[in-house]
């Protein structure tokens, strides 16, 4: 006979105590928590619909970021600065600039470009990619983890702006004619619609969805057209 050994649950399988489980419902807006509030009921606070889960979050979330992984190549590959001087016009792209601040002797200013600029997009967009990837698959791989993953992005997302700051800082400020003249490059657009649209995804999805199983998932699924339903007829 061998050593004893617990009889673990299934990590997918496991019951996890929601507040959807319990009855309760949180209001988007002001935070209020109602018990036995039923889909699409007014916030007896602010009045603002409340729902078990984000309507429609994962299909959101997911053309943000398809949107946002499209104009990450453009982002990286085309200028987001030119320089134009008497010598002739230079067109910079976001790891050009921090190979020229690198071979400089700028090591911090390239590393915080690089990790601000290239890391931390490219960061967003993987974490995003595997929290809706998991969610909709209703996997139970690290719950608490991932969790804490979403609230991180949450965090680092708002440095993702510097390089447009910069740019923008220098074209207001480098405008001598017939010496020096720096103008923003169409790159610089295509890096900000990928912070914007990384922004809308990470607000697009309902991380309360880390915690609902494939059952809880389809059964939500099957309520929802009879909630939309229901929400069309007039008064």
């Amino acid at each position: 006979m061998g050593p004893f050994r617990p009889v673990e649950e299934d990590e997918d399988q496991a019951p996890v105590a929601t507040a959807a489980s319990l009855g309760m419902l949180a209001c988007p807006h002001c935070d209020a928590v109602w018990r036995d509030a039923h889909e699409g009921e007014a916030c007896g606070r602010c009045g603002t619909r409340l729902y078990t889960r984000k309507p429609y979050s994962l299909n959101r979330t997911w053309a943000f970021l398809i949107a946002a992984c499209i104009m990450y190549i453009p982002a990286n590959l085309l200028p987001v600065m030119i320089t134009r001087t008497l010598f002739g016009a230079q067109y910079d792209t976001i790891l050009s600039g921090v190979i020229y601040f690198w071979v400089s002797g700028a090591y911090g200013l390239a590393a915080i470009i690089f990790i601000a600029s290239f890391l931390v997009p490219l960061f967003k967009l993987t974490v995003l990619i595997l929290l809706a990837l998991l969610a909709q698959r209703g996997s139970g791989w690290r719950r608490p983890e991932r969790a804490k993953l979403y609230h991180i992005i949450e965090v680092i997302g708002r440095w993702s702006m510097l390089d447009v700051f910069v740019v923008s800082l220098l074209t207001g400020l480098v405008q001598i004619q017939g010496f020096a003249v720096i103008n923003a490059g169409v790159g610089i657009a295509a890096f900000g619609s990928v912070v914007v649209l990384t922004m809308l995804a990470s607000l697009s999805f309902d991380p309360r969805l880390t915690w609902d199983s494939r059952q809880q998932q389809a059964e939500r699924e099957r309520e929802q057209p009879v909630r939309d339903n229901r929400e069309e007829k007039p008064a």
